[in-house]
């Protein structure tokens, strides 16, 4: 044992701190005297003997979180039950209708165009009124296959479940496809967040650079989950140089259901509905031909499943903190393990497992985001930028639910179709960004998506995590994409 370690375990039996032990020299020396009785095994533990000690407190730990985490999240499941029955209540009191909830069985829910089929995927097709066009939609099976913990424990299967979806006859709903177009009672209802409903249905986009006259190469910049364009255009854009903004048209959208976007209450928000909005919005709109794609989180998904569309329209991709989780167990295991800790943990089984407590956040941070807003400027004299927290609380409880576990939670067969059509028909390089502290999306999914796709490279930012990979190094960030760009331009 070194001796800085013997300092510590002195310090820890009898109760004085590491650095005052280590700061007195004096001290030191009658503690070792006082000490010199206890057995070797404990002041100069063999190194295998330690690491069985620190096993046996890592075991402790892990049983205490899961003791703790049992109770909580049991609690939270009769929460759950309460809230629905209270929504149902609340709903019908207001709207004049029963909102069904994915509480119920996948055919109950069907009058909402929400059905889980057999396999990883349910299947709903939908009648367009505008266009009297049928569209087959795949939604993810974790919106109805989400066990309880209770049960989980109680069911000897359950036990052993590794997050392989319960076969079921498979269940295909065709129904005719009805969006509101106004807000819930729950959901906040000032311009910013109900100005869409005067618009023409497309994306909000933020343009930068080159937008007006001349040639200039297009990059599409596409935000990751509970966000908007302003995560790019308060940090990328202002960092762009000269030279780049007389080269480049910069392009930041709002996904659907997010920041000034659209926020239909009958959108399923899948992966389909994303990208043809993304089309139509972006591509079409501003006449965009060949283009780079930059994508953080949520927004890799969506930008590979847009690149398989488009491989000849492909100049290059980046993808920051991608959530590849390959295999059929699942991203909830990894995402929303049903642990109190770590907190991020906590926050994301809470946000995937409980439809009523989940819009019970929304209605009391989204809902009253203006209030929120006025106290952080408040409590902080308005000196820091408030962007990511204003982009943070702007959506609805329908748009996160249904993003989360539509394109999230259990997208693995889109997704791997996706990448073998980007293995295959995209010529230039995938480059893959990712934090070494992440505690989001674990670095093991980069290093998976670097193994799928061979023109695959993998940059590891040191000492960053899920969002300081752009907001803590900005320049830097900003630096490694024009390279980037101009080495498709060499």
């Amino acid at each position: 044992m070194r001796p800085s370690e013997e300092l510590a375990l002195y310090g820890l039996i009898v109760g004085i701190p590491y650095h005052i032990v280590q700061a007195s020299s004096e001290l030191t020396r009658p503690l070792r005297m006082h000490l010199s009785w206890l057995p070797s095994t404990v002041t100069r533990c063999h190194p295998i003997s330690r690491k069985r000690e620190m096993g046996r407190l890592s075991e402790a730990g892990r049983a205490l979180n899961a003791a703790v985490s049992f109770i909580v999240f049991t609690f939270l499941e009769l929460l759950d039950a309460f809230l629905c029955v209270v929504y149902k209540l609340v709903d019908f009191a207001v709207e004049r209708e029963w909102k069904p909830c994915y509480c119920s069985s996948p055919f109950a829910a069907s009058s909402v165009e929400r059905v889980a089929g057999g396999g990883n995927e349910g299947i709903v097709i939908r009648l367009c009124e505008d266009s009297k066009k049928l569209h087959v939609d795949a939604i993810s099976a974790t919106l109805h296959l989400r066990p309880s913990l209770l049960s989980s424990i109680l069911s000897l299967h359950r036990l052993r479940f590794r997050w392989t979806p319960v076969r079921t006859t498979p269940g295909v709903a065709i129904c005719q496809k009805k969006r509101r177009e106004t807000t819930r009672w729950s959901d906040c209802d000032c311009k910013t967040c109900t100005g869409w409903t005067a618009g023409d249905g497309l994306l909000h986009v933020r343009t930068g650079g080159k937008v007006e006259g001349g040639e200039a190469d297009d990059v599409v910049f596409i935000h990751g989950f509970i966000s908007s364009s302003a995560f790019w255009t308060e940090t990328v854009f202002r960092e762009i140089s000269e030279e780049a903004r007389s080269s480049y048209r910069l392009l930041a959208v709002d996904l659907l259901g997010f920041g000034q976007s659209p926020k239909p209450e009958g959108s399923l928000y899948t992966v389909r509905e994303h990208v043809e909005l993304i089309e139509c919005s972006v591509l079409k709109r501003h006449g965009v031909r060949r283009f780079h794609l930059v994508a953080h989180s949520l927004g890799s998904i969506l930008a590979l499943a847009l690149a398989a569309r488009h491989p000849d329209d492909i100049l290059s991709v980046t993808l920051l903190s991608p959530p590849y989780f390959p295999g059929d167990e699942g991203a909830m295991r990894y995402l929303a393990p049903r642990k109190v800790w770590p907190p991020m943990a906590f926050a994301a089984s809470m946000a995937c497992w409980y439809e009523h407590v989940s819009r019970t956040i929304c209605l009391i941070i989204c809902r009253q985001h203006r209030l929120w807003n006025f106290l952080i400027r408040v409590i902080t004299f308005n000196r820091i930028r408030t962007y990511l927290i204003e982009a943070f609380m702007c959506h609805t409880h329908d748009a996160a639910w249904h993003t989360l576990h539509n394109v999230i939670c259990d997208n693995s067969e889109r997704l791997e179709r996706d990448l073998e059509v980007v293995k295959k028909n995209i010529k230039c390089h995938v480059n893959i960004i990712h934090g070494q502290q992440d505690d989001l999306i674990p670095l093991e999914c980069s290093y998976a998506l670097q193994s799928k796709l061979p023109r695959a490279r993998l940059n590891v930012v040191e000492g960053k995590d899920h969002i300081t990979v752009v907001t803590g190094q900005q320049k830097t960030f900003v630096a490694e994409l024009e390279k980037i760009w101009k080495e498709v331009k060499n």
